[in-house]
């Protein structure tokens, strides 16, 4: 069954909906951007830990630098472990704010230091804009670990959602990198690209995440035909030997539940300890919607926990 807590939330939103209103993914990029933003945040004002302390930086990108945002947890000692997260939205709405006080959080958590990355996003920056930008910050991380008092023997990726199949591809694209060893990846119900649409997809339509809003941020992503496409697809990658362990979770009134669990599971055929994780009562997105469900407090922590335990 659907949590309360969350089945509230959606017939509110579903009652306070005009009638006549136009789709989501028919409105300017930049009028659904700060709609989410001032959506998530204030579905995080409770639940943020304010003994993190975040700092804004500039890192390298695929084409300059970007912004990004360190959080450091209390007590935490350099050089110590870091997590390079980069947030969800489909590849084109989301950034540093609207995932704040999920990375709080996932320091507060893990005892790790959190690296978000405030990538490019499509249409303005088609792919792979977003994945340049990924692999260089995850690459920068690696040869600025000492300024940033990081053991650049314990690094790792994350991401939700996009930001999920950004980490995954990440993974892939670093391994074998004798100087950049990535330790972690952290799957959040991510979005891996499947070479056949999964029964979750098939069968669910929202909530949160509609079929229109997913087929309209992969159309405007514009990865398919691209020389690359395979960076915006880690599932149908031909070899997942030797990546490193992974923590994958999904949620049960998801679309994108059933190639969370599938790339678990092809993981481990491939020899990579991977972890499965499933929230059968939970919707997408549900890591950055604090104050809505006392669970999705209990999920962050055991994000964190796995966190610490790997890095």
């Amino acid at each position: 069954m659907l949590d309360p807590h969350f089945k509230a939330m959606l017939e509110a939103e579903a009652a306070a909906a005009p009638a006549d209103a136009p789709p989501l993914e028919s409105l300017p990029p930049a009028m659904i951007r700060e709609f989410y933003r001032l959506q998530r945040q204030a579905q995080n004002v409770g639940s943020s830990p304010v003994e993190v302390t975040a700092r804004d930086l500039e890192v390298g990108g695929g084409a300059g630098e970007i912004p990004a945002r360190l959080y450091t947890p209390p007590g935490y000692l350099p050089p110590g472990p870091c997590l390079v997260y980069f947030h969800g939205g489909g590849w084109v709405i989301g950034d540093l704010d609207t995932h704040d006080a999920h990375c709080r959080r996932l320091a507060a958590g893990s005892g790790a230091q959190i690296l978000a990355i405030d990538y490019r996003l499509a249409p303005e920056f088609p792919f792979p804009a977003g994945h340049d930008d990924a692999l260089a910050a995850t690459t920068w991380a690696f040869d600025h670990a000492a300024a940033i008092g990081v053991d650049r023997m314990r690094i790792g990726v994350g991401g939700d959602s996009a930001g999920g199949n950004l980490a995954a591809s990440v993974a892939i694209d670093l391994r074998g990198d004798p100087e950049r060893n990535l330790r972690f990846q952290l799957l959040l119900y991510p979005a891996v690209g499947p070479e056949e649409h999964t029964q979750s997809r098939r069968e669910r339509d929202g909530p949160v995440l509609s079929s229109a809003v997913m087929t309209w941020f992969e159309a405007t992503l514009a990865a398919a035909g691209h020389p690359q496409a395979r960076r915006a697809t880690p599932a149908q990658a031909a070899d997942l030997s030797g990546l490193p362990p992974a923590f994958i979770a999904t949620a049960g009134f998801d679309p994108l539940e059933h190639e969370g669990r599938d790339y678990a599971a092809a993981l481990k055929a491939a020899g990579v300890e991977a972890r499965h994780v499933n929230y059968p009562c939970l919707v997408h997105d549900f890591y950055i919607m604090g104050d809505v469900s006392p669970a999705v407090l209990e999920a962050a922590k055991e994000a964190g926990e796995a966190i610490r335990a790997r890095l």
